[in-house]
């Protein structure tokens, strides 16, 4: 059985939903059996695998809410070796059904109980948001994998975040660590991307990837065809970017970060 990686950033624009396609296509292209888990009502990694979640019969909503099997939910090899839990529009209200469910923040630990095993890596595409569907991912996961964008105030928000993994660690999911943070959006050209990604590695440590992800057309372009980049176009910086992430994050395999980042926010001409 394999390891099950939430990723998740209550700001929304960070790169997570890019991160977790593109991370998870070559992860697959590796060799790896993927499941993508789409936890995220907007259904964005559902679009960025080609399928519309509008022809979805079964989604994530049914596993979360209707008790529905996760096997049955799951779309199987929309990659070769990588498969999808897709979302659906009804996810946006599983929030407000789960309030008054019972175990509401152990629904999706439960549905990965049973496909668990038929998998080298799991990852969860959370919401924007530090609501119940990411503390289900949280509870769920074995790790946090947390991207942050090389822009201004790029850690600000991550005390909260930090608190909420702290929180689920403490009270529901006592095993759960962080992988690393991946710094994206970088753009080479200005200071500014240089300043954040130092100051980020300052005081996040050994728990930033190496790889980082650079600001691209390509990388943007690459979701409105359904495409991942390695698909859309593998010679792209940003495919390039993705692989070098995929190859780190096997590296590490189940080794984990116990550091919890500290609070700073990233201004201009930060050192």
């Amino acid at each position: 059985m394999g390891q099950t990686i939430a990723c998740v950033n209550q700001k929304g624009g960070v790169g997570k939903t890019t991160t977790v396609v593109n991370l998870a296509t070559y992860l697959a292209l590796s060799g790896q059996r993927i499941l993508v888990v789409d936890l995220d009502p907007q259904g964005n990694a559902t679009s960025g695998f080609g399928i519309d979640r509008s022809t979805v019969d079964r989604s994530m909503y049914g596993a979360l809410v209707d008790g529905v099997p996760l096997r049955d939910v799951v779309i199987p090899n929309v990659i070769d070796g990588l498969s999808l839990a897709p979302s659906a529009m009804e996810l946006s209200g599983a929030e407000v059904e789960l309030v008054s469910a019972d175990r509401r923040d152990r629904r999706l630990a439960a549905a990965l109980a049973g496909v668990a095993a038929a998998y080298d890596w799991i990852l969860v595409d959370g919401p924007p948001s530090l609501g119940l569907l990411t503390v289900n991912a949280l509870t769920a996961a074995d790790a946090v994998l947390i991207p942050i964008q090389c822009e201004y105030y790029a850690l600000e928000g991550l005390t909260q975040l930090t608190a909420t993994v702290n929180l689920v660690r403490d009270h529901l999911n006592p095993s759960l660590e962080i992988n690393g943070v991946v710094l994206t959006m970088y753009d080479a050209r200005t200071n500014l991307s240089a300043e954040v990604a130092a100051e980020v590695r300052r005081h996040l440590g050994s728990a930033v990837y190496d790889s980082v992800i650079p600001r691209s057309v390509r990388l943007s372009e690459a979701p409105s065809y359904g495409q991942p980049i390695a698909m859309y176009r593998p010679d792209s910086r940003g495919a390039e970017a993705y692989r070098a992430l995929a190859v780190e994050f096997i590296a590490r395999g189940q080794t984990t970060i116990t550091q919890k980042p500290v609070h700073q926010p990233v201004q201009a001409g930060a050192a």
